[in-house]
C-alpha cells in the first residue's frame, strides 16, 4: 500500500523481474484507478504500507502468475484469433505494444525517437537501449512513418540529383 505515490503519479514495483525494482510513472487515468483500489482497501479496514495494493484475502498479493493467466482467459473470451504460424498474445506482447506505439508516436508528432530511447529504456526497467531494441518490431506503420520521415530528408539531394547539378 506504502508503494503507491499519488502526489508524483508513481508505483513502485519491488522484487520484479531478476529481483530488480522500479518505480513507474503513471498518468491520470491509472492514478485514478489506483486511488479507486487504495479506497476499497480503505473502506476494508485500516491502511498500513506494508500491506499489499492488490489481494484477494486483505493479507497476501495476488500471485505472479495470476495476471498472465487472467490475460489468457480474456483472450479466448474475447475470442482473439491469432493468424496461421503465429503464437496467441500474451501478457507480455503488450511490452512490445508499449515500445512499438511509443516510436510511431514519436514519429507522428514529430520528434526523434532515437533521442528518446534512453527515456524508453529507463521506463520499461531496462540499463541501456540494446535491452529494449527486442521489444522494437518493424510493424507496416512503423515503417511508413520512418519512410516518410527519410523521404523530407532526402528530398533536397534528390532534387539536386534530378536538376543535374
Amino acid at each position: 500500500m506504502g508503494d503507491v505515490d499519488g502526489e508524483r503519479d508513481l508505483l513502485v514495483v519491488r522484487a520484479g523481474k531478476f529481483g530488480k525494482s522500479r518505480l513507474v510513472p503513471h498518468g491520470p487515468r491509472i492514478a485514478a484507478l489506483l486511488e479507486e483500489q487504495l479506497e476499497r482497501r480503505h473502506r476494508d479496514g485500516a491502511i498500513i504500507d506494508a500491506e499489499p495494493l492488490f489481494t484477494f484475502d486483505g493479507s497476501r498479493s495476488v500471485r505472479t502468475g495470476t495476471a498472465s493467466k487472467t490475460f489468457r482467459q480474456l483472450v479466448r473470451t474475447l475470442e482473439l484469433v491469432a493468424p496461421e504460424g503465429v503464437s496467441p498474445p500474451t501478457l507480455h506482447c503488450l511490452r512490445h505494444s508499449f515500445a512499438v506505439g511509443c516510436l510511431l508516436r514519436w514519429y507522428r508528432q514529430g520528434l526523434d525517437p532515437a533521442s528518446r530511447l534512453q527515456q524508453l529504456s529507463t521506463f520499461m526497467g531496462h540499463v541501456d537501449p540494446s535491452s529494449t531494441a527486442v521489444y522494437l518490431t518493424i510493424t507496416p506503420e512503423l515503417l511508413d512513418e520512418a519512410n516518410t520521415r527519410f523521404e523530407r530528408f532526402a528530398e533536397p539531394a534528390w532534387r539536386e540529383l534530378g536538376s543535374g547539378q
